[in-house]
């Protein structure tokens, strides 16, 4: 029997093997590995309290994380949660990690009185788009986005 994944709020204690992990995120979509970059980053949400971490262990390693970031919904005059990163660690894949983050995340939204939580994944991450319709989350059939660089 496999032991089972540990799922909880992540804090600054986490940040080396949340670094890690970020990095690893990055570099799943393209970017350069940069792990003190990702330790900056991660270290100023902390700091700044702009973010909502939880951190998936297994044996004592960490094994993926989640991170949402409040919002709000001016029409429905409501508390909403961006998930902005979901990451399982390569070897970690197919036991349920993403499953485990992706619930804990609805019970945290939940919890605080959020009106729902919202992400966006790749038109080709058919893999992820799966999980997502397979726990109940709706792709956007009435909205188009749209973005402007101004960097």
């Amino acid at each position: 029997m496999e032991p089972e994944e540990n799922i909880r709020q992540a804090t600054v204690e986490d940040l080396d093997d949340l670094a890690r992990l970020f990095d690893e995120y990055r570099t799943f979509y393209r970017q350069p590995s940069d792990i003190e970059g990702a330790r900056r980053f991660l270290l100023a949400r902390f700091e700044n309290n702009q973010s909502v971490i939880f951190i998936a262990t297994r044996n004592g390693s960490a094994t993926g994380f989640v991170q949402l970031y409040p919002s709000f919904s001016s029409a429905a005059m409501a508390r909403i949660f961006v998930l902005n990163d979901l990451f399982v660690a390569k070897e970690a894949r197919r036991h349920g990690t993403g499953t485990a983050l992706l619930q804990k995340a609805a019970e945290y939204g939940k919890a605080v009185g959020a009106l729902r939580l919202s992400l966006r994944t790749e038109l080709t991450n058919a893999t992820a788009q799966r999980l997502y319709q397979s726990l109940g989350w709706k792709r956007d059939e009435v909205f188009c986005g749209y973005e402007l660089n101004v960097r």
